[in-house]
């Protein structure tokens, strides 16, 4: 536990000292006041509520920021609207979290018409120019939730994954990074099926995995919602002792479960922190810096050893 303990605080640490370094770049805020705007995929998600409070809180911190977060409720096409809207407010950054890669681009290109630029969050977007895109490290993401199965499993035996939406940036992410380490160790991947990011749909996947594959050792699912619905399965088929089951994304249900002795394990992100990074790039931009291309926000397993750190954050 002390190990889990210092790795989340080195995580914590090297992300304080990213902000820092990020808030000396700024040098002496603009004194009138600056205008962000933020398109959201969906605040009804607690993922995207804790981003857009991240967004808000550090907007209040720095001060002489105004921001305006609007709800696209997982409609891409309200996504355009918004962003014509951001144009029409003549705002000085539109952040965006898109629901669709596709209709995101197109928005993009709106604000690239009226020369306000765009940074975009956690979801990738086709076409346009952006300043930079913030997003948690979803590839060692799956490499830590890779190795926590291996070394779980005896670094042997077989595997399946549970997808996502298939053709998404992120939840691939997650898969490579998780199937590059099974490669490494020589554990077989022998199935793979998406579940559409849904429970019961989870459920349903590992179903037909235990059907299919008697010998199985581990499953590790995209995201918690799946890999709940695969541990329901699992329970009612009475492998809890013999098959692991691992997440991603670490919401509450998820933490409870490894409190429980359920999942075995997730991979958390820091959305509220990814908000936060928002702002200051948002401010970089603004006073004329050019940012790299991605900017990468650190993420940490969660197992039975450490769950407890982060519940009480909650």
């Amino acid at each position: 536990m002390g190990g889990m303990n210092m790795h989340k605080k080195a995580i914590v640490f090297g992300l304080a000292v990213l902000l820092l370094s990020f808030v000396f770049s700024l040098g002496v805020f603009a004194q009138e006041k600056i205008t962000l705007g933020y398109s959201v995929q969906d605040l009804g998600n607690q993922y995207w509520y804790t981003v857009a409070q991240g967004v808000k809180d550090r907007a209040s911190e720095l001060g002489n920021i105004d921001v305006v977060v609007l709800d696209a409720r997982t409609d891409p096409n309200a996504q355009l609207a918004h962003v014509e809207d951001l144009v029409q407010q003549k705002v000085d950054l539109i952040l965006l979290s898109p629901w669709d890669p596709g209709p995101g681009g197109s928005a993009v290109e709106i604000a690239n018409e009226a020369g306000i630029p765009v940074i975009v969050l956690d979801v990738g977007v086709n076409s346009g120019k952006i300043e930079t895109f913030i997003v948690s490290d979803n590839y060692k993401g799956g490499q830590l939730a890779g190795e926590f199965v291996a070394e779980k499993i005896g670094k042997e035996g077989q595997v399946a994954i549970i997808q996502c939406q298939l053709g998404y940036v992120i939840p691939a992410l997650r898969e490579k990074g998780f199937e590059d380490t099974m490669k490494q160790y020589g554990i077989e991947v022998v199935a793979k099926q998406p579940a559409d990011s849904q429970r019961a749909l989870g459920m349903t996947v590992m179903e037909n995995f235990i059907q299919a594959y008697p010998d199985l050792d581990a499953v590790f699912a995209c995201n918690d919602e799946m890999a709940l619905g695969a541990l329901e399965a699992v329970r009612g088929a009475g492998l809890q002792d013999k098959i692991t089951v691992v997440g991603f994304d670490a919401i509450h249900d998820a933490l409870v479960s490894i409190k429980e002795g359920g999942l075995a394990a997730t991979v958390a992100q820091q959305p509220y922190e990814m908000g936060k990074m928002g702002v200051d790039c948002a401010l970089r931009v603004l006073n004329g810096e050019k940012l790299d291309e991605t900017i990468y926000i650190p993420v940490v397993l969660i197992t039975p050893e450490n769950v407890d750190e982060f519940l009480k954050e909650e």
